[in-house]
């Protein structure tokens, strides 16, 4: 999982309303340089966005998120997605998880939470909500007796403290959605969207 997160520094976390939408978004992430996109599983598109994108842009790393259990789980992968991404972890989900051999990267944001997910072979890890559940601070905090955990924060991250996020030791990349402009995605500017990710890239 940690390859695939050192792929890109900024993931862009992505809710598709509109499946019209789906491909001229994630190409437009993708021309600006954004090439690891997180598709949450929040709305009735997201599955058929997520294989409609692995069909149009073959060398973009298409992840699922907000994967919850067992079936969104098994959906996912049917969907044919790259990694998978879950905003914690249970029993049930770390078991059917480990059974698959595509990437996971389950959330945690306490040390308890993080020695659960390392006793289970998991080194890579979603921080979230990031900057509900104190952020850097945080994390320089669990760096000192769990260092061999890594994260991907998300949740609160922006273009104003992506980049101290990123300067962490224990942070491979942050998920955001500052990209996502809901009016620019309404008015189809998809050149705007290649603009942000552009700049999101030199974070």
């Amino acid at each position: 999982m940690k390859e695939i997160l050192q792929q890109s520094k900024v993931i862009p976390v992505i809710v598709i309303d509109d499946l019209k939408d789906a491909i001229p978004l994630a190409s437009a992430l993708v021309n600006g340089g954004l090439t690891t996109l997180e598709i949450t599983l929040r709305t009735q598109a997201a599955l058929e966005a997520i294989f409609q994108i692995k069909q149009a842009l073959p060398n973009a790393i298409v992840g699922s998120g907000t994967v919850t259990d067992i079936k969104t789980l098994q959906a996912s992968i049917d969907a044919g997605v790259d990694f998978i991404v879950s905003p914690g972890s249970s029993p049930k989900l770390l078991s059917a998880a480990s059974q698959n051999d595509i990437p996971f990267l389950p959330g945690a944001t306490t040390p308890t939470e993080v020695m659960n997910l390392l006793e289970n072979g998991y080194q890579a890890m979603k921080f979230f909500p990031a900057e509900a559940s104190g952020g850097i601070k945080m994390l320089k905090s669990i760096a000192g007796p769990l260092p061999q955990a890594t994260f991907c924060p998300t949740g609160g991250i922006n273009p104003a403290n992506a980049g101290e996020y990123l300067k962490l030791a224990n942070v491979v990349c942050v998920g955001g959605t500052w990209m996502l402009d809901k009016k620019l995605i309404a008015a189809q500017n998809w050149s705007e969207i290649t603009n942000l990710s552009k700049q999101a890239c030199l974070i």
